[in-house]
């Protein structure tokens, strides 16, 4: 059993309030939460309108799958939030 921790801090530029925020970041709890080797959660900048941290935890048989389901989810939020990634980081357990 193999286990990664990917975290990714996004940039909002021109977000006015936690409600758009909620928004424009909506839904990844339901995107890739219901995915039973994936666990999600806001890990940081909760309170920032600008600014936003989501961890992502995977858990596979090879490390070679759990990278693979990184790209998968790295490229689904690269083209899926309104916001830019800004920072990436895979920890591998």
């Amino acid at each position: 059993m193999h286990i990664a921790i990917l975290t990714i801090t996004f940039s909002l530029i021109g977000c006015r309030s936690l409600k758009e925020k909620r928004q424009r970041m909506g839904g990844l709890h339901a995107r890739f939460g219901n995915t039973p080797s994936v666990a999600v959660c806001e890990s940081g900048e909760r309170d920032r309108h600008e600014a936003s941290e989501w961890t992502f935890v995977i858990i596979g048989l090879s490390k070679r799958d759990i990278e693979s389901q990184c790209s998968q989810i790295e490229e689904k939020l690269e083209h899926g939030v309104d916001a830019r990634m800004v920072k990436v980081e895979r920890e591998f357990i």
